[in-house]
């Protein structure tokens, strides 16, 4: 080469930036809430694995900002943020995966302390359990549905498919529900009032997961 200097090598590939979100303080996101109409007692965080707790993470999915996910393999609902990011909710799934329902669908209401009804198909299969509920049961601190329900619409019809609270928060991260998502009540509450009537909700199936 005539004359000059050779040219500089390229630069090294840069590592990945670590995710520095701090570590939540989950004794006050899981404390006890006095100001519902019905109280919502503190989480005993010893009965539940802490991964399932909420938090601020990164999200590789390209889903628009302000959609749910919901995967179900992992037992995680997302709701995605701007800038690659979204809350991660623990769920629990339900206990036969053909009660679940996969692809999406639509928040067309939400509920505080919402009425519950078992569906005519749980009084069938399980009518010693359900019978005695088939016109329904009030909202309340002993119902169900927990603190807050959204319910879940495809095509306009109801699915009988909710993203509920949950009267055991110790079952989070596990397959209890009979076919419905459960959050801790204090996750419900939180995600039921980041959301608007008209979000879309994605429930991936079992063999496909966000990570």
């Amino acid at each position: 080469m005539l004359g000059g200097s050779p040219p500089a090598p390229p630069d090294p590939p840069r590592p990945p930036v670590p995710d520095r979100t701090p570590e939540p303080d989950y004794r006050s996101i899981y404390a006890a809430i006095t100001t519902e109409r019905f109280s919502i007692p503190a989480v005993n965080l010893r009965r539940i694995d802490p991964r399932y707790l909420r938090r601020e993470v990164a999200y590789p999915r390209a889903d628009e900002p302000g959609t749910i996910v919901v995967d179900t393999a992992a037992r995680y609902a997302y709701l995605v943020l701007q800038g690659g990011r979204a809350m991660r909710y623990g769920i629990a799934v339900g206990r036969d995966q053909a009660f679940n329902l996969t692809g999406d669908a639509f928040v067309e209401r939400k509920a505080a302390w919402p009425n519950w009804r078992p569906t005519p198909e749980m009084v069938a299969r399980e009518p010693q359990r359900y019978g005695h509920l088939r016109h329904g049961m009030p909202g309340g601190g002993r119902n169900p549905l927990g603190a807050r329900a959204l319910y879940l619409y495809q095509d306009g019809y109801d699915t009988y498919y909710r993203l509920h609270g949950t009267v055991e928060p110790w079952t989070i991260g596990t397959m209890a529900s009979a076919g419905c998502i459960r959050l801790i009540n204090q996750d419900i509450v939180d995600l039921y009032q980041r959301v608007p009537i008209g979000t879309r909700v994605v429930i991936l199936p079992t063999d496909a997961s966000v990570a």
